[in-house]
């Protein structure tokens, strides 16, 4: 009886080990598996809650843990740009603060040196630690997620490159057009496309794009596109699609009365905000607003007014005004003054006796006939004057400028006047001098098919004959018209009074008359 009763118990104590070694090998493997699961470098990113696995709010993996940066100075795109090459995604597309940290809580701050090359931003030179993020926002990144620009001078030039299957390809020149150029301009945050060239920035080490973009040029995003397959199998050596897009229409000079003075703003976060920055710092800040703005160099730096605006720092080399240094901090606003004040003045020909017309080369006008060369420019500021220069010899006229414009004329065209003109307006506007010239105007003196005495007397005296013919016209229309009204009304009358005998003489007669008589008609 005990032996059967052990019996019975046995299998039941053999059916229970079985699951239980089970959960041991369970429990084992995932010990070696979470043993074999490295953790994140030190100094590592990634950005959490994007819309995109390259978009999010900035986290640096320090001391064990994962912190939100809070930097007190961010260089904008510099340190984006390493972040995006980092997380092997696209071009630095824009940056934004979010919103203000909770008073105590942790965070990092990283005061970083990146200069924009970097493949980590472990290479950077980062102090700093762990600590309580008072007063201070959260960083928000943007990177394209399928196309950058590498091996440019800028964030807005470069070789284009597409990522396929988890690596980059280059783009050749032949499956690439001004449409496409548009969306990727636009995909890495830049303005339009200003130049696009085969081999411009070298070649790609990798392999080629294998598919022909088909984009309309309204798309936001480069995988908004159609494609299709290539057309061609191969791509020659200097084909690889080179891009340089005009730096992005974020900053602007206000109150100045031109594009290229005023108080600097910049669009950040859907509004325009007031752009402050140090004493010490507003001449590298100003020539990178010019530069950007492409108004040429800085003229002159102007205390802004006491309202305060974001801070910036830039080093005076940056391209445009997003690769600087950025605080929260609020610091005086200025104002920028940069040479190409002036917008390019016109310049134009005309004649009052048919002498010019349209060459080959440009204007042509007929030897011995008057002609008048104008010069007008925008109403950006009163006054200023106009000189008009021609290369052909050292002549040069001025004038003063008249309702923005003025007049050159000459009298009679000779082989002395054939050259190059060009209109200089020169202006004192903001305490300085400033000059801004036309295109050329390239006059060429041609002989005329009459002798221009005999087309002066035929011009005279076909215009006296238009004239009298005109006012002769006007004079006897009425009384032609009054005449062409009385004859018709004679002409009834008489036909009335022929038809009033015919009844007549019908009435007299009798049945048989009237028949024959209509026989007759």
């Amino acid at each position: 009886m005990t032996v059967d009763l052990f019996r019975s118990v046995e299998p039941q104590l053999e059916k229970d080990m079985i699951p239980a070694g089970i959960l041991m090998i369970l429990f084992w493997s995932t010990d070696l598996q979470a043993q074999s699961v490295s953790p994140p470098a030190e100094i590592s990113v990634r950005l959490v809650d994007g819309t995109t696995s390259c978009s999010g709010t900035v986290e640096v993996f320090y001391r064990g843990e994962w912190l939100s940066l809070c930097s007190s100075w961010w260089r904008m795109m510099r340190e984006i740009k390493v972040v995006c090459r980092e997380l092997d995604c696209g071009n630095p597309v824009a940056e934004s603060r979010g919103p203000l940290f909770e008073d105590g809580r942790r965070g990092v701050t990283l005061y970083s040196s990146c200069y924009g090359d970097e493949s980590s931003i472990r290479q950077c030179d980062i102090t700093g630690g762990p600590g309580f993020c008072d007063g201070e926002y959260y960083r928000h990144v943007t990177c394209s997620e399928s196309v950058r620009l590498v091996d440019g001078a800028g964030l807005c030039s470069g070789r284009v490159e597409v990522k396929s299957n988890q690596s980059w390809a280059s783009v050749c020149e032949a499956d690439f057009d001004r449409q496409d150029a548009e969306v990727v301009c636009r995909d890495v945050g830049c303005g339009s496309p200003a130049a696009l060239q085969g081999g411009l920035y070298g070649e790609g080490e990798g392999q080629t794009w294998d598919k022909e973009f088909q984009c309309k040029g309204n798309e936001s995003l480069l995988l908004d596109c159609d494609t299709s397959d290539r057309k061609h199998n191969t791509c020659p050596p200097g084909n690889a699609v080179g891009l340089t897009c005009s730096e992005p229409d974020d900053v602007r000079l206000v109150g100045g009365g031109s594009r290229c003075a005023g108080g600097v703003e910049r669009y950040y976060q859907g509004e325009w905000r007031i752009v402050g920055t140090e004493d010490w710092d507003q001449e590298d800040v100003a020539a990178v607003v010019c530069r950007q703005l492409g108004c040429g160099s800085t003229v002159s730096v102007l205390p802004g007014n006491t309202t305060r605006g974001f801070g910036v720092s830039c080093s005076g080399s940056e391209s445009s005004l997003r690769e600087c240094r950025r605080s929260d901090d609020l610091l005086p606003g200025f104002t920028v003054i940069c040479s190409d004040l002036l917008v390019q003045p016109d310049i134009f020909l005309t004649d009052s006796m048919g002498g010019v017309f349209r060459g080959h080369q440009g204007p042509e006008m007929f030897r011995g006939y008057n002609f008048t060369i104008t010069c007008s420019t925008q109403p950006q500021y009163p006054g200023g004057s106009f000189l008009l220069t021609f290369t052909g010899s050292n002549r040069t006229q001025t004038q003063p400028a008249v309702n923005h414009s003025a007049a050159f004329h000459f009298p009679a065209a000779d082989d002395s006047h054939q050259g190059n003109y060009s209109c200089v307006y020169d202006n004192y506007v903001f305490s300085h001098n400033f000059s801004s010239e036309s295109e050329l105007l390239s006059l060429t003196i041609t002989a005329s098919p009459l002798p221009a005495f005999i087309i002066r007397h035929v011009v005279v005296l076909l215009t006296l004959l238009t004239a009298i013919t005109t006012s002769s016209y006007l004079y006897y229309k009425p009384t032609r018209r009054q005449k062409r009204v009385n004859r018709v009304s004679s002409m009834d009358l008489d036909v009335n009074a022929m038809e009033m005998v015919s009844l007549s003489s019908r009435a007299e007669a009798g049945p048989g008359e009237e028949r024959a008589a209509q026989g007759t008609e």
